[in-house]
């Protein structure tokens, strides 16, 4: 028998350099991309450029001064197995919050520096030069002077009424201190919200892998006991098949079971810091602070850091405008200057000393209109962060509202769909033994098999899904605080380092005397009214009614099956 020919693709096993790669013949049968084939070549790689980094990265574990002991190990974490150590490690470790706070801390330089614009500045100069003039003559002819001379200044300068430049300076980074720190309770609560959700996560993937893997099991036991009466001839091939159908079916949806365990496992390592532990104890419950809806729109209304965010914002913008209505008013300064230099520019040999005191008033005169466009651009600015702070409240009331009603339709339906699963169970039990006595069929046993398995999945679902809309409500009313999870556990004061630098541009008695002057002439920084017509109208939360629970009677061995 003539044997047959292989394929040109299968004789050649050629190595074909093209740009650096090597094509390979890698299977007998043609056709096969090359994008498929292409391998690196052993070549050397490209040097690093400045936007790429040269190997990888260094690691040398480090958290900032004043993170407990506990969490401040710079080695690797252990794996995490009760929701107190999860959130602390979360709180203490999250880079994005670490981010936050170090951005927090660089916005309280901003006040000082505004508060040096009441204090004295003094500028000393100094200068030693060569200087060569040539004067020409009437008679004719030129007349040469150079020589090298040198001369220092002291200058003195205090504010004394800037019309309110100072303070709104002043007002401008107060305001911005409030609004980073809006910014880092937000940071704050979503990284906890983020450890909570993963933390649930895990556990109702882990509950979903069990939920699966049972299912299997008992679909195991079916198909092994219909095998056995299909030898019986009890059973045909058919009811066999059907169950083969659904046993493969309950494998492939192991395997994602499975994936999902894994994924949230890696989403639990993002948000906490460190991987879960395999006895991952169950979450603290959750307090709430409002009894009602109403309750929690008011609890919102006061503590949501992006309600907050929005207040902060419109009084930085109010302060700029302050500002530049100020730079179209004068100014006065007080300045003094002490000189010490050569009496001949052109030699050091004679000396000369002065003093200098004078009062300076400074006043915009005229500049084609730029100062009040300044101003107007200013006001519209300052009118738009105003019109935010009601869309704020809108989308914060809107938040509460949503998480509210989900956590109160997920919480009711915990109860109910734990009784389905009881009765799924019970009902499944019963089908087994009414099949086996010819009452029931393969396809009712599979039926109720895959009802029992929505029922524990839907009853799994609920629990941690009611738990995460908590968690999520109060992160929208601005609760989920490190405080209020555990209250007297150790947490970051942002007013140690504000009480730290605050002063740092205060000079006494200059800087009040002044600051009391400069700031007759900039209106107050507290916050502005709501302009909304639809603020005093709040959306009603759902109402949940309760059934009571359905009584299922336990089925006997050959009981009918109810109509």
């Amino acid at each position: 028998m003539r044997r047959p020919r292989r394929s040109r693709l299968g004789k050649a096993l050629t190595v074909i350099f093209i740009t650096g790669y090597s094509v390979t013949a890698l299977a007998e049968e043609p056709g096969i991309p090359a994008s498929v084939v292409l391998v690196p070549s052993a070549a050397k790689p490209p040097p690093a450029t400045l936007n790429e980094p040269a190997g990888p990265p260094r690691f040398a574990g480090e958290l900032p001064r004043g993170t407990p002991a506990r969490e401040a190990d710079p080695q690797p974490p252990a794996a995490v197995n009760t929701f107190a150590n999860a959130l602390s490690r979360s709180y203490w470790t999250q880079p994005a919050l670490l981010a936050e706070r170090s951005r927090l801390r660089s916005t309280d330089f901003r006040l000082p520096q505004a508060i040096s614009a009441y204090g004295p500045r003094l500028n000393v100069e100094g200068t030693y030069g060569y200087a060569r003039d040539n004067v020409q003559l009437g008679s004719g002819g030129w007349f040469a002077r150079s020589g090298f001379s040198s001369t220092a200044s002291a200058i003195l300068t205090q504010p004394v009424f800037t019309f309110g430049r100072a303070a709104a300076g002043e007002r401008e980074a107060q305001a911005q201190i409030a609004f980073q720190r809006s910014v880092l309770r937000s940071s704050e609560l979503q990284t906890l919200f983020n450890a909570i959700r993963a933390y649930a996560g895990v556990l109702r993937e882990r509950s979903a892998l069990n939920i699966v893997r049972d299912d299997l099991a008992l679909l195991e036991r079916e198909y092994g006991d219909n095998t056995a009466r299909f030898a019986q001839r009890e059973v045909t091939a058919t009811d066999v098949q059907q169950i083969a159908t659904r046993l493969e079916q309950s494998r492939a949806q192991l395997f994602a079971a499975q994936r999902a365990v894994a994924s949230s496992d890696a989403v639990f390592l993002a948000a906490v810091g460190a991987l879960p532990a395999t006895d991952l104890a169950p979450p603290n419950p959750l307090g709430m602070p409002a009894a009602t809806l109403e309750e929690a729109y008011a609890y919102g209304a006061k503590h949501s850091p992006v309600l907050g965010a929005a207040y902060a914002r419109e009084r930085i913008s109010r302060a700029q405008r302050d500002g530049a209505r100020a730079d179209m008013l004068p100014r006065v300064d007080l300045r003094g200057r002490a000189d010490y230099g050569s009496v001949n520019p052109y030699s050091d040999d004679l000396r000369q000393t002065s003093l200098r005191g004078e009062v300076v008033i400074s006043a915009p005169i005229f500049e084609s209109g730029l100062r009040r466009a300044r101003v107007g651009e200013a006001s519209a600015a300052n009118d738009a962060d105003w019109r935010l702070i009601d869309s704020a409240l809108r989308e914060n009331r809107t938040d509460i509202a949503d998480a509210w009603n989900e956590w109160l339709s997920q919480t009711a339906s915990i109860a109910p769909l734990k009784a389905a699963s009881e009765a799924a169970q019970l009902a499944f039990e019963g089908a087994l033994l009414q099949e086996r006595a010819g009452l029931r069929t393969t396809l009712d046993v599979l039926q109720l098999a895959r009802e029992l398995l929505v029922a524990r999945s839907s009853y799994n679902n609920a629990t941690a899904n009611s738990y995460v809309a908590q968690a999520r409500l109060l992160a929208a009313m601005g609760a989920l605080e490190h405080r209020w999870l555990f209250p007297g556990a150790p947490a970051y004061d942002p007013d140690d380092h504000y009480r730290r630098t605050r002063n740092d541009g205060t000079v006494p008695i200059l800087t009040p005397l002044v600051r009391a002057l400069d700031s007759m002439f900039v209106g107050g920084g507290s916050n502005r009214a709501i302009r909304d017509p639809s603020a005093p109208v709040a959306a009603a939360g759902v109402q949940i009614l309760v059934p009571q629970p359905v009584s299922v009677p336990p089925l006997g061995p050959f009981a009918a099956p109810v109509p």
